[in-house]
């Protein structure tokens, strides 16, 4: 997805944009479910997982495009991609972790900017405001993330294309994990900017 505009131009539901936001959710059970399987006893089925990643790259790129360009920018578009993005971070954050593809550490890392994130929202909406529009910073971050996943996932194997894989995957997720900070530290000084706004308003 594209950096969305503040003015909305639509209020409907069922645009292109959005169903491509909802696919993306719908896949995130999916995908967890799949890189989980060799956990309990199923077979490795991580071409499936990495399909399931690789199609939600493209969506996340398609929606915020098609939105613009046939001026399908929504309410819940405003909601709907930037959820679907986190759940996906999320839900391969968990499957990697658990099968031992992330160190621990690099999680925990992602998941406190995830919670950061989260008080943000909380004070936004104490203060009467939507969420903060997706910034640049944001989306590059989660570009980086998403090639980042499905290369470690297949760096989990042997042979020339795992290392190869390794070595692409980590660079990725070094950049993303640094862009997703510093999203997030914008973040921050935008919501500070406009409780203070308020507090001088008062």
């Amino acid at each position: 997805m594209e950096v969305q505009e503040t003015r909305v131009q639509t209020d409907r539901i069922f645009t292109i944009p959005n169903i491509l936001s909802m696919a993306r959710l719908v896949g995130v059970p999916v995908f967890l479910w799949l890189i989980l399987w060799p956990e309990f006893g199923g077979p490795k089925v991580d071409g499936w997982a990495l399909l399931v990643l690789a199609l939600s790259g493209i969506s996340d790129y398609l929606d915020g495009k098609l939105a613009r360009r046939w001026n399908q920018i929504s309410n819940l578009g405003r909601i709907l991609d930037p959820a679907a993005d986190r759940l996906f971070v999320l839900s391969t954050l968990v499957g990697l972790t658990w099968r031992d593809i992330l160190p621990l550490w690099l999680t925990v890392l992602l998941l406190a900017r995830e919670a950061m994130m989260a008080v943000m929202l909380l004070i936004l909406r104490r203060h009467h405001y939507g969420p903060p529009q997706v910034n640049f910073i944001g989306k590059a971050a989660t570009f980086n993330l998403m090639y980042a996943f499905p290369l470690l996932l297949l760096s989990d194997g042997s042979g020339w294309l795992a290392t190869l894989a390794a070595v692409f995957g980590w660079a990725f997720a070094g950049w993303g994990t640094t862009l997703y900070w510093w999203a997030g530290i914008l973040y921050v000084v935008q919501v500070r900017r406009l409780v203070g706004a308020d507090a001088t308003a008062d």
